[in-house]
């Protein structure tokens, strides 16, 4: 693809373990957590080769309890040039925590990754993407624990997550000085179309994603954000039993395909980690959310 034509785009990995996902919540509880064998390391190991393979770099968005369990992974990311970001400490979706609960939450995994890594953590992501309208009051606690940056928001419709009315590119919330990285989606015949990565790039065909994202490049001349799990890498992992059809199909649907459309896609597109602080060009936006 010409360079010229096709901005850098953000490629970020949320360091979660396949019994975490916020969709096996009544299956797993947090206290359960331990009874399972883990395959995080193994698992983002492999993204770390392939991301060797191809010369990139991204934004890890770690667990903090991943960070706590396995903390020489966590350097090993480090120390390989990529950029390490907090995703919380127990998974737990923000709107159903209180303030006082998402702040113990957030600042306990953002002491663990700031002690594991002797650096400063900028960035900040939501489990399951869960800064929605009901839990804003989230962006007052991430900017008075010295976040700079946000990538929680996904500006669709959805049962669990979502705040359609939200910008689709990135920009800096209003008073605030947090910049936030909206999940991408695509604009097709009107509508909003989530193409950023996930259960997404597994459902779609992978030309569709293709198209979709080159359409954000190309014509919008704009980066996208894409994203994914190191479960996604791993089509033999356990089967949870007694969960519901969607998630089931949420969770393995084309995991066999992640490795072979992620190698494509990552030949296809330049990337790079999300850094924080303000992008250029960005300004402050007077948003009101409906």
């Amino acid at each position: 693809m010409n360079s010229k034509l096709c901005p850098p785009n953000y490629l970020t990995v949320d360091v979660e373990d396949y019994f975490q996902v916020s969709a096996f919540e009544k299956n797993v509880g947090f206290d359960n957590w331990d009874s399972y064998t883990p395959r995080v390391e193994n698992n983002t190991q492999k993204i770390l080769d392939l991301f060797d393979t191809h010369q990139v770099k991204a934004t890890f968005f770690v667990l903090g309890w991943v960070a706590e369990k396995f903390p020489e992974l966590v350097k090993k990311i480090d120390k390989k040039g990529h950029e390490i970001a907090c995703h919380s400490y127990c998974h737990r979706l923000i709107y159903n925590l209180t303030p006082a609960e998402f702040k113990a939450d957030t600042l306990k995994a953002k002491n663990i990754l700031e002690q594991t890594i002797g650096k400063k953590v900028k960035g900040y992501r939501a489990p399951s993407y869960s800064i929605t309208k009901k839990s804003l009051w989230a962006l007052d606690i991430l900017e008075e624990l010295e976040f700079e940056y946000d990538s929680s928001i996904f500006p669709i419709h959805h049962d669990r997550y979502g705040l359609p009315d939200a910008p689709r590119f990135k920009y800096k919330h209003p008073n605030h000085n947090l910049i936030e990285y909206p999940i991408s989606t695509a604009l097709i015949f009107g509508r909003k179309i989530p193409v950023a990565g996930g259960g997404y790039f597994r459902l779609f065909p992978y030309w569709f994603t293709e198209k979709a994202l080159k359409k954000i490049n190309q014509q919008e001349h704009q980066p996208f954000i894409f994203y994914f799990h190191p479960w996604e890498l791993d089509p033999d992992q356990p089967r949870m039993k007694n969960i519901s059809h969607l998630s089931k199909f949420r969770h393995y649907n084309n995991l066999t395909k992640t490795t072979h459309r992620l190698t494509h896609l990552l030949s296809t597109f330049p990337f790079q980690p999300l850094g924080g602080g303000t992008p250029r060009g960005v300004k402050s936006l007077s948003l009101t959310f409906v």
